[in-house]
This record gives structure tokens, C-alpha cells and sequence, in this order.
């Protein structure tokens, strides 16, 4: 009989809270509407680790703070300061995760290091200096098959010279030679529409810089890494 009354007064809690909750994000949504219209639609609301601080998602991926009635709007980093930790890095790195197997691998060429065993992809610009840098060093990295997707947004040359390396016999040869030799890819024409397609998922996934790499485990990282980190990810990946 009391084993039944608590899994009473827990479920009446339980449902209680739901509803609490509810009607806290009817009363935060309502205020921040009429208040700021121009807001752009609301994606989410959940409750933050902080006490009294709302989470607001918009645009899929952007994050702002409120409090529980909305008369406040924040945006900006919330550092865990015990912990030493910025909240909202991490929850936008799970927003914008990619799994590595949902990436459209048709949309990229391949070289292989070794035996290939290890996997990871690489969105890169053929006049990102960074890239190039990060392509020397990638050269010291074995058994591992790279997907480059060709990510052109520095500008014109960036998506003619992709164009050229994508529609060259040898897509990896023009590649390496362009990034590691200096030698301007030749003119070529194709079907080149898969460099418009990463260029609308790197829009999706928020790809703001080049390099940026995925892992097979799906650990994002944005920005050129030397040869013994991508070691330490990969091998990390690969467990």
C-alpha cells in the first residue's frame, strides 16, 4: 500500500513539474515575441545548468539566455568557472556534430596514406594558407584514407581553383600538387555541382574556417593541427 501512495505522489510530481515547465516556456516565448519581434523564430527552450537562466535556441544552432519571465536577454558564453568549462562551446559543438557516416562521401575525392584503415575527413580551400600548412603535415600521417571536400568561401579563385582540381583526371594529384607544389591546377570543365553541395552543408554544419576536420567518431575540430595531434584524434576515434 505506501509502495503505491509513493509511486502516486511521485507521478502527481512528476506531472506537475512537466506542466510547471510548460507554462514557464508559454510565458518566456509570449514575452520575448512581443517584446522583440525581430527575434528569430524560437527552435527550444530548456532550463541551463545555471539556476534561474533559460536556454534559448534559435536558427538551429545559435544560443542565447533569458530569465524565467523574459525580461532579459543575454548573449554571450556561459563559463562553468569551477569547473573551468564554456558551456555554450560545448553545447553548440553538440549542436553542430557531424556524423561521420551521414557525410556525403560522393561529394569528395580520396588519397590514402598506408593501408588506409583509419578515416577522416577534411574540408579545406585551395588558397587557405592554414591549409596548406596543414597538408605538409598531414604527409607525416599514415595509414589513414582522407575525404577532402573542396570548400571554397575565400572568394572567385577559391571556386575556380576547385573547380579546375575537381575536374582533373587526377582530383588527388591536382590537389597535392597545387597544396604542397605550387603547381596552378589546368583548366578544366565538369559537372561540378558536388562543390556547391559542401558548400551548402558547410553552411548547415556552421563550417565558418578552413581547415576543418571530422573523425570517424564524429570529434569536430576546427582550425590546422600538426601531424601528432591528428595521430592522438585518430587513434582516439578509432577506439
Amino acid at each position: 500500500m505506501m509502495m503505491k501512495l509513493m509511486k502516486t505522489v511521485l507521478l502527481a510530481a512528476t506531472l506537475a513539474a512537466t506542466l510547471s515547465a510548460v507554462a514557464q516556456e508559454a510565458v518566456i516565448r509570449k514575452t520575448l515575441s512581443e517584446r522583440i519581434p525581430q527575434l528569430q523564430k524560437i527552435d527550444e527552450i530548456t532550463e541551463s545548468p545555471m539556476p534561474g537562466l533559460f536556454e534559448i535556441r534559435v536558427n538551429g544552432t545559435e544560443i542565447l539566455y533569458t530569465d524565467a519571465k523574459g525580461n532579459f536577454l543575454l548573449q554571450g558564453n556561459l563559463i562553468d568557472t569551477k569547473q573551468r568549462r564554456n558551456l555554450t562551446e560545448e553545447r553548440i559543438d553538440k549542436l553542430t556534430a557531424i556524423s561521420f557516416d551521414a557525410l556525403p562521401l560522393k561529394d569528395a575525392f580520396t588519397f590514402v596514406n598506408g593501408n588506409g584503415k583509419r578515416k577522416l575527413a577534411v574540408f579545406e580551400d585551395p588558397n587557405c594558407s592554414y591549409c596548406k600548412k596543414f597538408e605538409r603535415d598531414l604527409q607525416k600521417v599514415d595509414n589513414v584514407t582522407v575525404y577532402l571536400f573542396l570548400y571554397p568561401i575565400l572568394g572567385p579563385d577559391s571556386n575556380e581553383k576547385s573547380k579546375n582540381i575537381w575536374c582533373a583526371k587526377d582530383k588527388a594529384k591536382a590537389w597535392q600538387d597545387w597544396m604542397l607544389r605550387a603547381q596552378v591546377p589546368k583548366a578544366a570543365n565538369c559537372d561540378s555541382a558536388a562543390i556547391e553541395r559542401n558548400v551548402e552543408l558547410g553552411r548547415k554544419y556552421k563550417i565558418t574556417g578552413t581547415p576543418t576536420l571530422i573523425f570517424a567518431d564524429g570529434t569536430r575540430v576546427p582550425g590546422a593541427i600538426d601531424a601528432a595531434q591528428v595521430e592522438k584524434l585518430l587513434a582516439a576515434a578509432s577506439n
